[in-house]
């Protein structure tokens, strides 16, 4: 919902101003000079990614519009708390008992209660792979601390690739403006005996492509790439949170302080105070 917000204020900023200091907007109005740099833009995209990036980028535009914010305050109490259940069962009943729980989060007593983490798929794997690992027995933390970075950075890669193939659009768009202008100008040279009012006019329509290619760029694509890399970089947070915690119950400490080197790791504007965090687990303790 944002996104249009900002588009609406882009586009009445600009054709607003035009409009005060008396331009008319018919005269920008070029339906051609749109096709030949939209249709560039998008024949230079499909031709510069493979199928893989164009269905990750088709697949990511549609989230962009939506408002819905899944990752809050609220998502990340829930995975504290499940990540201090799971710890605390392991440290009381040994590792060995939480095998039935990972192997099927799904219809496991310990994930039931947390509905937002399991819908989350993605999550709830990288949960329980590492949980198996810590399971299996053997263990170095640091070993298991870099292979989930690696996941983590390998996640990161995949998931800004609509980005930076959306910011690749973005500053081909100027270029394809100036080529769209080059063609209006070679247009209205190749018609030098018109009235100078007419050749006016031409050139007039030429500029607009210079005009179409920027605004475009830094006013509707590039913004889309960089949204999509704070998305990126706020989901990341979840598993940083997941990482930092099992490596602090690995590395010897009590469920309750793993807990709290997790809430470390989130962004101030979601994560939960210390008293927030110590009333949801002592909440859950008394379950």
């Amino acid at each position: 919902m944002l996104v249009i917000v900002g588009y609406l204020i882009v586009v009445s900023s600009v054709f607003g101003g035009y409009m005060a200091m008396g331009g008319h907007l018919g005269v920008l109005y070029q339906p051609l000079e749109l096709l030949i740099i939209g249709g560039a833009a998008v024949g230079a995209f499909v031709a510069g990614n493979d199928l893989k990036t164009l269905r990750a980028t088709m697949k990511e535009l549609p989230k962009l519009l939506r408002n819905a914010k899944k990752l809050d305050k609220a998502l990340y109490m829930e995975l504290l708390a499940l990540l201090y259940v799971i710890l605390a069962k392991g440290r009381k009943d040994g590792m060995m008992a939480l095998e039935s729980d990972i192997d099927d989060p799904q219809n496991s007593a310990i994930f039931a209660p947390y509905p937002r983490i399991l819908k989350d798929l993605r999550v709830t794997e990288f949960l329980t792979d590492y949980l198996r690992l810590v399971v299996s027995g053997n263990t170095d933390p640091f070993e298991i601390g870099e292979l989930m970075e690696h996941e983590i950075e390998t996640y990161k890669h995949e998931a800004e690739v609509p980005a930076h193939s959306l910011a690749r659009m973005g500053d081909a768009l100027p270029a394809l403006g100036i080529v769209s202008a080059v063609l209006g100008v070679v247009h209205a040279l190749a018609s030098a005996d018109l009235p100078p009012a007419e050749m006016g006019q031409l050139i007039a329509h030429a500029m607009v492509g210079t005009f179409l290619g920027i605004l475009l760029s830094y006013g509707f694509v590039t913004p889309l790439s960089t949204l999509i890399e704070h998305h990126v970089a706020e989901s990341l947070k979840v598993y940083q949170c997941i990482r930092v915690t099992l490596l602090a119950s690995l590395n010897g400490y009590a469920p309750q302080l793993a807990v709290e080197f997790g809430r470390k790791t989130l962004c101030s504007t979601e994560r939960p105070s210390f008293t927030e965090l110590e009333g949801h687990v002592r909440e859950v303790k008394n379950r």
